[in-house]
């Protein structure tokens, strides 16, 4: 950058256009649980599919401040937020960190934002401002930020550098080095069934079944079907509209429904053709990030 730019919130609520976009911010760990019934995963919170929720954000588009700053785009290739908090979760413990590729940064929808639906940004979500990156992984939505930094190498915090990576599932991630495995940015597509509850008993018969689905960054999805037998054989869902290139989709369908257990499952499909692999064992990995396999709810219908 050719100057630094020191900047309170008045100063952004001031000095830039303010935007509001609506984004989904979905942990990379959404839907750990049904990895760690694969194999367990020793030290990690067992998230089910709540680990998400979409909100309508309103701040400043981070693209307009690193302009003001002077970003030369052929000497730098990163964008690095930096936090207070102090993790003791780190090795050693330090301050919650991340980075996000320059191109993503200077993106409009990247924003420092100061509102939630409406309201000042409470300190629980990052107040009084924090850093939204629609389609990201929500741990590069860095709350409470202090500092931005516009560097030619992704951050070197350990929650970007060793957490927050994608290891081979025979990988130990107590000896792993920083740089190790894939980095999570974009988030990868991904479905839930909402209704009917994994493990209800239902009336038999015709009975809805809802979800919502969710492509991150550019994609979003195209075509949900549902199944009812396993995977034997599929419908498609009624697919609600996406409330902005970087939300969640809702979908829902009526399924006939016989007396006795039931399998329902379902799967996503992204507009780049992408759909869900079937299986979540062929995606455990000793962090338990993206499970993307199809969500199934064993019901029992009477």
């Amino acid at each position: 950058m050719r100057r630094q730019l020191d900047l309170s919130l008045p100063d952004l609520k001031a000095r830039y256009r303010h935007r509001t976009e609506t984004a989904t911010l979905q942990c990379a760990g959404n839907r750990r649980a049904g990895l760690m019934a694969v194999r367990d995963i020793p030290g990690e919170d067992p998230w089910g599919p709540a680990a998400t929720s979409t909100a309508e954000w309103t701040g400043v588009s981070l693209a307009d401040v690193l302009a003001d700053a002077g970003v030369d785009d052929r000497t730098a290739a990163h964008v690095a937020f930096a936090a207070p908090d102090v993790s003791q979760l780190a090795h050693p413990a330090q301050p919650f960190g991340g980075s996000v590729p320059l191109a993503k940064a200077l993106a409009g929808e990247v924003l420092l934002a100061w509102e939630m639906n409406g309201a000042l940004l409470p300190r629980v979500h990052g107040g009084p401002v924090r850093v939204v990156v629609p389609g990201y992984i929500g741990a590069r939505s860095v709350k409470w930020v202090q500092q931005v930094t516009v560097a030619p190498r992704p951050s070197d915090n350990w929650f970007q550098a060793v957490a927050y990576r994608l290891l081979p599932p025979d990988a130990d991630p107590d000896q792993t080095e920083p740089g190790d495995g894939l980095s999570l940015g974009s988030v990868a597509l991904n479905s839930e069934i909402i209704t009917p509850h994994d493990g209800t008993t239902v009336t038999a018969g015709p009975t809805q079944v809802t979800g919502y689905a969710f492509a991150g960054d550019d994609r979003t999805v195209a075509r949900v079907d549902v199944s009812s037998d396993g995977g034997r054989s599929w419908v498609q869902a009624d697919l609600d509209s996406p409330a902005s290139p970087w939300s969640w989709q809702h979908w829902r369908t009526t399924v006939d429904l016989s007396a006795g257990p039931v399998e329902i499952t379902a799967r996503a499909w992204d507009t780049t053709g992408a759909s869900q692999p079937e299986s979540p064992a062929a995606l455990w990995n000793p962090k338990g990030y993206v499970n993307t396999s199809w969500p199934r709810a064993h019901v029992v219908a009477r």
